[in-house]
C-alpha cells in the first residue's frame, strides 16, 4: 500500500552488493527487504492534515483526522490519535510501536502498521499514494455520457455535484451571512414564533383543509414549492458549514421516503465544536420555518385571497416536514441534535445492534441491564415503532396533497396511466429495493441454515476446516489426523454485521476460526466507550487460549462484515485435548501461548503474531538476586515478566521496581546502546525473552497484516 521507489531501492542494494564484493544473490535480496521494509518507514503526516480530538462526558471519547485536499475523514479512537501524533517524520513505525509500548504498556503492532497503511491510503501522509488499481478501472470505464448519467440517477435515485460549494459561498457572501447576525433574529423570531401561532388559530378555525379543488394544477405547484422549500433547508446546513470555515465537499438531489429532496455532503461538518454541530444541525428545520411562518402570516392576513388555500397546504406540508426532521428516532437532523446533546454520536447504530443482538442473549442469560442498555433499548424501541408511523403518515400526507394528480393522470388515458406507474415505481423504488432487500436477508438466513445441516455430511467442508486451523500457528504441531478429529466436531456459524460471537468478560465457552468475512476485537472501556483492537480476516483463530486459561473473555469478538465462522464448543475443544495428550509437542506450544496471552503487552496479539512470538523467543527463569541485564552491557533482547518482580538500578542507586505485565530492553533493541540500567531479579521471576532478530520480525510481520477497521471510512459521507 505504500507508494515505495522499488527501482531506486533495487539500485541501491545492487550498488551496496557491489562495493562489499559480494555477489551472492541471497545478500541482495536480503538488503532490498530491508530498503523496503515499511516497517522501517518514517511516516510524516502532511502539513495540511487536520487532527482533532473530542472530549465526551461518558468517556467515549473519540478523534477526527482530516484530509482538506480530499475531504477524507477519519473517526479514530484516542490511543489512535496517540499513535497518528508520533508520525512526525523523526521515528520508523517500529519506533513508533516501542513509542506506544512504553506509554500505554499495549504491544499494539498491528494498530500502528494498519494505521499507517488507511492514513497512506487516504493520502494523509507527505508521501502521495497513488491506486494503480482504482486508476486503472476508471480508465477501463466508458465515459459518462447524458444517457449512463440518468441511468445512473434512475438507479442510485441521486445525483451529485461537486461545485455546490461555489454556489453556497456566493449566496452566503451575498445574503445568506445576515441571517447569522444576532440583530437580524430580532425580526425573524417574531415572524418564526407569530407564523405558527397563526398556523394553530388557522387549524382550530378550520376554514381551510388540505383537500384539493384544482388537484392536478395545485398539486403540480406544491412540489415545485416543496423543491424551494428543501433547497432553502439545505442551504440552511451549508451556509452553517461555510460560516465556521469548513468545506461543502458536493451537493445534489436524491429520492428519500418517496420524497425528491436536496442533500448536502456536511462531512466536514465533522470536525467542528459540539456547539457549531448542533447550531447546523438545526440550521435547516430553522430556515423552514421562517417560510413556513410567512405563508401562515400571509394566510392570517389574507384568508380570501386566491393562493390562501395553496398557501395553507404549504403550510401544513412544512409544518409535517419539519416535525419529521425535528423528532430525535430517525436519521435526520433531530437525531444529529440530540446525539451531539447527550454525547453518544453512534446512539442508534450501537442501539439497533443492542436491539438485535445483545438484548436477547442478556434476556436468555438472565444478566442484569446496566441504566445505559435500558436507555439503548428503549431508544431501539421506540424508533422502529417511530418510523412505522413515519411511513403510514408520509404516505397519508402524500396522498391528500397529490392524490388529485394521481387521479387526473388515470383518468386521462393510457399514456398518462404509463407516466403515472413510470413515477410511482421511481418515487417507491426505495420502498422495493428495502423490500428486496429484506427478502434477500431472510432468503441468506435460510440458506444459512441449509448450509449447516449440509456441513454435516458433506467431508469438503471438514478438509477446509483443518487447512484452516492447521495454518494458524498455535496448533502447527498438532498432526493432521487428530485436527481431522477436530473438523468433525465444527458446526458452520454465519454472523450478521455486528453481531457478537462473544462479549467482554463472558465465561469462554469455545474457539473459532474465521472462514468468511472478518470479525473485530473490539475492547470496552469502562465509561460507556469502547475501541477497535484489530481486525481477523480468513483464516484467524480466536477463543482458544481463554479455554486453556478458564478465564474471562478480556475483549469482545463481532462480525465487522457478514461473515462464517467455524465454530467449536467447549466439549468439542475438550475432547480434542484429551485427543492430543498424545501430542507432546502441542500441549508446551498451547501453554506457551496462554502464559504469553497473560503477558499485558502481548494480550491483543493475533494468533499469527503470538505463533511468531513462540518462535522467536524463549521464557527464562529467573532466582532473586540474578542480574537479568547489567548496566554497560551491549543490548540485544527484550524482556517481558509473567510473574514477580525487578529492581532496576542505576549507577548503583534503585530507580524503580517492575512487576507482573511490565517490560524492559526495548530501547537498546533500537538504538544499539549499551544498557542504561541493571535488571536484579527482586523475587523469583518468569520473563519471555525476544531478541533483537525476533523482535524486528515481530514487527516486521505485524505490519504486513489486514487492513484498519476505521470508524468512518473514506467511501462514508455526512449528508444533510
Amino acid at each position: 500500500m505504500h507508494a515505495v521507489d522499488i527501482y531506486a531501492a533495487a539500485s541501491r542494494a545492487l550498488a551496496e552488493a557491489d562495493s562489499e564484493g559480494d555477489g551472492d544473490e541471497g545478500v541482495l535480496w536480503a538488503r532490498l527487504e530491508e530498503l523496503v521494509d515499511p516497517a522501517e518507514t518514517r511516516p510524516a503526516l502532511a502539513p495540511d492534515v487536520e487532527l482533532k480530538r473530542f472530549s465526551l462526558r461518558w468517556g467515549n471519547d473519540y478523534a477526527m483526522i482530516r484530509n482538506p485536499r480530499d475531504l477524507i475523514h477519519f473517526r479514530l479512537e484516542p490511543s489512535e490519535a496517540d499513535l497518528v501524533e508520533l508520525m512526525d517524520g523523526t521515528r520508523t513505525v517500529k519506533e513508533i510501536v516501542v513509542q506506544r509500548m512504553e506509554d500505554s504498556g499495549d504491544m499494539e503492532l498491528s494498530a500502528a502498521a494498519e494505521l499507517v497503511e488507511v492514513l497512506a491510503a487516504g493520502n494523509f501522509l507527505q508521501r502521495r499514494f497513488v491506486d494503480v488499481g482504482a486508476a486503472v478501472e476508471r480508465a477501463l470505464q466508458p465515459p459518462l455520457t447524458p444517457l449512463r448519467r440518468v441511468h445512473r440517477f434512475l438507479t442510485t435515485l441521486q445525483a451529485e455535484w461537486g461545485g455546490a460549494e461555489r454556489l453556497v459561498r456566493w449566496l452566503y457572501d451575498h445574503g445568506v451571512k445576515y441571517f447569522f447576525d444576532r440583530r437580524t433574529h430580532i425580526v425573524i423570531l417574531p415572524i418564526v414564533l407569530g407564523g405558527f401561532a397563526a398556523f394553530l388559530y388557522l387549524v382550530d378555525s378550520g376554514r381551510f383543509t388540505i383537500g384539493a379543488r384544482s388537484p392536478a394544477l395545485e398539486s403540480i405547484v406544491l412540489l415545485a414549492m416543496s423543491f424551494v422549500l428543501t433547497f432553502v433547508h439545505e442551504l440552511g446546513h451549508a451556509a452553517t458549514i461555510v460560516r465556521f470555515g469548513r468545506r461543502i465537499k458536493s451537493a445534489g438531489i436524491m429520492i428519500y421516503f418517496g420524497s425528491p429532496a436536496f442533500f448536502v455532503d456536511s462531512s466536514d461538518g465533522l470536525m467542528m465544536e459540539r456547539g457549531e454541530r448542533m447550531l447546523q444541525a438545526l440550521a435547516g428545520p430553522y430556515a423552514e420555518l421562517i417560510l413556513s411562518g410567512l405563508a401562515a402570516l400571509a394566510v392570517l392576513a389574507f384568508p380570501t385571497a386566491a393562493v390562501a388555500p395553496l398557501l395553507y397546504k404549504f403550510a401544513v406540508l412544512n409544518y409535517f416536514v419539519v416535525f419529521m426532521n425535528l423528532i430525535p428516532l430517525l436519521e435526520l437532523d433531530g437525531y444529529w441534535f440530540f446525539s451531539d446533546l447527550i454525547q453518544v454520536p453512534d446512539l442508534r447504530a450501537r442501539s439497533i445492534a443492542f436491539l438485535r443482538f445483545d438484548l436477547w442473549t442478556k434476556v436468555r442469560r438472565r444478566t442484569r441491564l446496566t441504566l445505559q442498555e435500558v436507555g439503548l433499548g428503549v431508544y431501539a424501541t421506540i424508533g422502529v415503532v417511530f418510523a412505522i408511523f413515519a411511513l403510514y403518515t408520509a404516505f397519508f400526507f402524500w396522498r391528500q396533497l397529490f392524490g388529485g394528480l394521481v387521479s387526473t393522470l388515470w383518468r386521462d388515458g393510457v399514456w398518462t396511466r404509463l407516466l403515472l406507474l413510470a413515477l410511482i415505481l421511481f418515487i417507491t423504488g426505495p420502498v422495493i429495493r428495502a423490500g428486496i432487500d429484506a427478502v434477500r436477508a431472510i432468503s441468506g438466513q435460510v440458506r444459512a441454515l441449509w448450509r449447516r445441516a449440509v456441513f454435516r455430511v458433506q467431508r469438503g467442508w471438514r478438509v477446509e476446516a483443518v487447512r484452516l486451523i492447521d495454518a494458524s500457528p498455535l496448533f502447527e504441531d498438532v498432526p493432521e489426523e487428530v485436527l481431522g478429529e477436530l473438523a468433525g466436531l465444527a458446526t458452520l456459524t454465519t454472523m450478521s454485521r455486528g453481531q457478537p460471537v462473544f462479549r467482554q468478560g463472558d465465561r469462554p465457552n469455545g474457539f473459532f476460526v474465521v472462514r468468511k468475512g472478518s470479525m473485530e476485537v473490539v475492547e470496552e472501556l469502562p465509561g460507556g466507550g469502547e475501541r477497535v483492537l484489530q481486525t481477523l480476516a480468513r483464516g484467524d483463530t480466536f477463543g482458544e487460549l481463554g479455554l486453556v486459561e478458564g478465564a474471562p473473555r478480556t475483549a469482545t469478538i463481532r462480525a465487522a462484515v457478514r461473515s462464517e465462522l467455524f465454530s467449536f464448543d467447549k466439549g468439542a475443544f475438550d475432547s480434542f485435548m484429551i485427543s492430543v495428550v498424545r501430542v507432546p509437542e502441542f500441549a508446551p506450544t498451547l501453554q506457551a501461548a496462554s502464559e504469553l496471552g497473560g503477558i499485558a503487552c502481548f494480550a491483543h496479539l493475533g494468533a499469527d503474531e503470538m505463533g511468531e512470538l513462540m518462535a522467536r523467543g524463549e521464557w527464562v527463569n529467573v532466582p532473586p538476586g540474578e542480574p537479568i541485564v547489567r548496566q554497560g552491557e551491549p543490548g540485544d533482547a527484550f524482556y517481558a515478566i509473567r510473574s514477580g518482580q525487578v529492581d532496576v538500578t542505576k549507577d548503583g542507586a534503585r530507580v524503580r521496581t517492575l512487576g507482573a505485565g511490565s517490560f524492559f530492553g526495548e530501547i537498546a533493541l533500537l538504538f544499539d546502546v549499551p544498557r542504561t540500567s541493571t535488571v536484579t531479579a527482586r523475587t523469583p521471576v518468569r520473563a519471555f525473552r525476544l531478541d533483537r532478530p525476533g523482535f524486528d520480525r515481530v514487527l516486521r510481520r505485524a505490519f504486513r497484516r489486514g487492513v484498519l477497521k476505521t470508524h468512518l471510512p473514506a467511501g462514508r459521507t455526512w449528508q444533510h
